[in-house]
This record gives C-alpha cells, structure tokens and sequence, in this order.
C-alpha cells in the first residue's frame, strides 16, 4: 500500500506503467513466499527445540515469542525472533515509513490547499494504521526477555492479529461515498 499510494502521489502520470499488472503479480508473490518462508522456518526451528519448562502458554495463540520462553534455550530462540522482526518487520516498515517521507515532501510542496486535504485524505489513514501495526508488534517482539511480562505482551499481540486487520475494511470502506452515505442514512433511520 504505500509503494502504491507512493506511485499514486509521487508519479501519479505514470502510475499505470509502473504499477502494471504483472509487477502487482511480483509484489503479491514476493509478499506470499516470503510469508511462507517463514512459517516454514520458523515451523522447523521450533519442532527441532528442546522444552525444558511446563508446556502451558499463557497466550491466546501459539507464537514464536511465547514459545521462546518455555525452550531450554531461550537466547537462541531471542536470536531467531530478533533476527526475523528485523528482516520481515523492520525492513518492511523502513522501506513503507521512507515512502511516505517522500510522500510527504511532495504533499507540502501542492500549491492549493484542496490538493493537499486530498492527498493527506489518500494517505493518512493507511499511515496510521500501518503506524498501529507496527507499534504493537514492536512492542511484542523487540522488547527484551527480562522485560517479559504477560499482560502487556497479550494486549499488544491482540492489536496487531486482530484489531489492526479489523480497522483496514473499516476505515477503507468509510473512505468510499456510498458507503458514507448508507452509514448516515442507517443513522438517521435509528434516530428517528
């Protein structure tokens, strides 16, 4: 989304050409294999370690970081995390947060007010929400080992797996007019 409203905002004349079909289709599989990479790996990695403590999790789903704390060997499995939240979450949101750097250069420097709103409009809600993600899942995977704590960890896992996805059709469908207008049309029916 953000190389998309990148393209969209930056380069707007040339959005068809650069963001054809087929290089959707690179992106898309790009995005899939990689996702599957790291199932596997991850999948593998923890089927291959040992468990030392008591195998209840204390968490709504089995992740990788709640399983570090069961293993016999819990840096390497600290490694592990740290160096997947760097390749598959840090990079990721560096290379979205860079885009909208220049997204931003280039919204400022619109000469009407109008284009601006407009352009902010287009950008700003995926912004925050990406900003959401990222934030929570930081939150669960950067912290140390010996900050552990439960509550906390769950909180920020439950924002990022489940409240995160659940804004997206939210607030891209509240974007669109006749779903606006079928909102306050509902409302107005409610009220009366």
């Amino acid at each position: 989304m953000a190389y998309d409203r990148y393209i969209a905002i930056c380069i707007p004349l040339h959005y068809h050409h650069i963001l054809s079909r087929r290089k959707c289709l690179w992106i898309l599989m790009l995005a899939w294999v990689s996702a599957i990479f790291n199932s596997v790996f991850l999948t593998s990695f923890a089927s291959t370690t040992a468990w030392c403590h008591p195998k209840n999790i204390e968490h709504f789903y089995c992740d990788v970081k709640a399983l570090a704390k069961i293993s016999c060997s819990e840096l390497r499995f600290q490694a592990v995390i740290f160096v997947d939240t760097l390749l598959l979450g840090f990079l990721p949101f560096t290379i979205s947060l860079m885009s909208y750097v220049k997204i931003l250069r280039v919204i400022l420097s619109i000469a009407s007010m109008e284009g601006r709103k407009k352009a902010f409009s287009t950008c700003s809600s995926h912004f925050i929400v990406l900003l959401f993600f990222y934030g929570a899942g930081v939150c669960v995977y950067i912290r140390p080992p010996t900050q552990y704590r439960e509550g906390p960890e769950q909180v920020f896992s439950i924002l990022y797996t489940i409240v995160t996805p659940t804004l997206n059709p939210l607030i891209y469908s509240l974007r669109n007019k006749d779903v606006k207008d079928a909102l306050i049309k509902l409302i107005r029916l409610k009220s009366k």
